[in-house]
């Protein structure tokens, strides 16, 4: 079992299985990609529900509503006039296949992922997260917190958001379900214990992590 693995076990017999992306469907997971860049969880939530309100929580019929009454809409999510843009960007992209989920994953990883990014307002996380939680394709996404966790455990010093993908593709076996729990087990420990000022006293990793182990 290598490293990368072994923190997946001790973490998941910790934390046990975190049901993440908490969504109804695809197109809300995406709709909450987009939304969550720089704000809580908690804020897009709102945002999130306020279109549920409003039965509007469907391609097309977001599709037709008026940039500037999106934004009012996802207010809560902060940067609302520029997530309304986002939003209504891969709204465009997503009508080219006439809002066919099944056209969309009958195409390579690699081709939709350039796809996505190539939509303005759309980046490597977002979009990993987009084909990971919404698509259901093998792609490790990368966020702040993996990068913070990886680089004090020691296992990986690159800042690089492709390196860092790279290193847990090579470590692992490529498996939704393993790359959707695993990220979503990084967020909740970096949340309960390696946040920004770590609480490394109480971490069951510490004895199997530089940074706890060189600060204690």
């Amino acid at each position: 079992m290598n490293r990368v693995y072994e923190i997946y076990k001790d973490l998941y017999d910790y934390y046990g299985p975190q049901h993440w992306w908490p969504a109804d469907d695809w197109f809300e997971v995406t709709v909450g990609a987009i939304l969550t860049q720089n704000t809580s969880w908690n804020n897009v939530e709102k945002s999130i529900e306020n279109l549920k309100q409003r039965d509007l929580l469907e391609p097309e019929k977001l599709s037709k509503i008026e940039e500037d009454d999106l934004a009012q809409l996802i207010r809560s999510s902060g940067f609302y006039n520029l997530k309304s843009k986002r939003l209504k960007n891969f709204l465009e992209w997503l009508k080219k296949y006439n809002y066919d989920t099944d056209k969309i994953k009958n195409k390579s990883v690699t081709s939709l992922r350039e796809e996505l990014l190539s939509i303005k307002g759309i980046g490597k996380e977002t979009s990993d997260s987009i084909l990971l939680y919404a698509f259901e394709m093998p792609v490790f996404v990368i966020d702040a917190y993996t990068k913070r966790m990886f680089s004090r455990l020691g296992l990986i010093l690159s800042r690089e958001y492709d390196e860092f993908q790279n290193f847990f593709e090579k470590n692992l076996t490529k498996d939704v379900q393993l790359y959707n729990e695993y990220h979503a087990l990084i967020v909740k420990h970096s949340k309960v214990y390696c946040k920004k000022t770590p609480k490394c006293s109480n971490c069951f990793l510490k004895e199997k992590c530089s940074w706890g182990v060189n600060n204690l």
